[in-house]
């Protein structure tokens, strides 16, 4: 094998582990918020989010080949994103010090 070719391929397994590695965490951390939002009364319209955000990212069919996971990891961010917001909107003004 070439020298070009050797380095070619780490490159792209360095970059194959990192996505997944923050894909991992994503996962990782939408499943404890949706644990978290499901103690505080997860509104039942975002059920939807948590698992269609699991699914485009454990099904084989993506928009990008698997290897790329940044189509993943930008669904996760947005489910995320969603569901942090639904929590914020249900959390309602602070309720008044005296």
């Amino acid at each position: 094998m070439s020298t070009d070719l050797t380095v070619f391929l780490v490159g792209a397994a360095v970059l194959v582990a990192a996505t997944l590695a923050v894909a991992v965490v994503l996962l990782v951390r939408l499943v404890r918020t949706r644990r978290a939002l499901r103690r505080a009364g997860l509104p039942v319209e975002r059920q939807w989010v948590f698992w269609g955000a699991v699914a485009y990212l454990v099904l084989p069919t993506d928009l990008l080949p698997d290897p790329v996971l940044l189509d993943d990891i930008g669904v996760l961010v947005l489910a995320l994103r969603s569901m942090r917001s639904a929590a914020d909107a249900s959390d309602g003004p602070p309720a008044p010090r005296g």
